[in-house]
């Protein structure tokens, strides 16, 4: 399995469309996106087959719209051309900051304790260290982040070089944006950058599926845990597709079982166990970090 194979957690995008009652309801789709977080190829081959699979439990039309970048996922739960979401922490915040009333409603089995590692090429002459105050290390050094909203790829990496002290202009030029974690790897793997930040779970299917030369990149610290990705739905979803469609669609999310040989198929792609229920609050630390970085208004 390739990294590119296990992550649907790190980007999944379904679209549901309900049949309820009346012409309307009838046609109209229900719209699911999520965080483009890996190789858009990728996506675009996966999540067809999830919402294959998601139609065939809730008795709902489902197709997929892909998106091209994390701000288009929160611009369209915004103006409502998605009800449902796979959202990263700050992605989450930042939709819900947008739409009153929006609901976190299902994280995976690894969300509430999830993690960042940073990188090094090892020609930086950075070595791996165990406290926060090592990333003071980085100082002098290119550096790259994932996404310029991802959770796990940039707030919680930089929120951390703050708590060590550490500015972003006393790195090495102004810092990177990879766009995604995978890609991230590979420009620091590949000498682009020296350091960077990327998403524990990339970071470890990549390393099971062979893909990246430990010899080039190596790890220097995991942070300490935070609340990342969850499954966000839209206040108007039931009133819209009809009444139960949230409850329903949660109780697949909470039903999937990894003994069940299909359902372990999804769960794998989710890089998970299982399904949890989650709230608005579970993500409050992340809404003060972004608030204090200035990535929420």
């Amino acid at each position: 399995m390739t990294r590119r194979t296990l992550l649907l957690g790190t980007g999944a995008t379904l679209l549901l469309s309900a049949c309820g009652t009346g012409a309307a309801s009838e046609t109209r789709q229900l719209g699911i996106s999520a965080i483009p977080d890996q190789d858009p190829e990728l996506l675009n081959r996966l999540y067809p087959a999830v919402a294959e699979r998601f139609a065939d439990a809730t008795g709902l039309k489902v197709a997929y719209r892909p998106v091209t970048d994390y701000t288009a996922v929160v611009r369209a739960f915004e103006i409502g051309d998605i009800h449902l979401a796979w959202m990263g922490g700050l992605t989450g915040v930042q939709a819900r900051a947008r739409v009153p009333g929006a609901t976190a409603v299902a994280q995976r089995d690894i969300d509430a304790d999830f993690h960042s590692l940073f990188i090094a090429h090892t020609g930086s002459g950075l070595k791996p260290f165990e406290k926060v105050d090592g990333l003071r290390g980085l100082a002098g050094h290119t550096f790259t982040y994932g996404s310029e909203t991802s959770t796990s790829g940039r707030l919680m990496p930089q929120y951390f070089m703050r708590q060590a002290g550490l500015e972003q202009g006393e790195l090495r030029g102004k810092p990177g944006f990879s766009g995604s974690h995978d890609a991230t790897i590979e420009l620091v793997a590949g000498g682009s950058f020296e350091a960077g930040a990327v998403n524990k779970q990339v970071w470890d299917a990549t390393v099971e599926a062979g893909e990246v030369d430990l010899s080039k990149v190596a790890v220097l610290w995991r942070t300490p845990g935070y609340a990342d990705y969850h499954w966000l739905a839209r206040p108007d979803l039931d009133k819209t597709f009809g009444d139960g469609t949230q409850e329903n669609v949660l109780d697949l999310l909470l039903g999937l079982d990894d003994q069940n040989a299909e359902d372990a198929k999804l769960l794998k792609l989710f890089g998970a166990k299982s399904f949890v229920r989650t709230k608005n609050s579970a993500y409050d630390r992340i809404e003060d970090v972004a608030r204090d970085l200035g990535l929420l208004k």
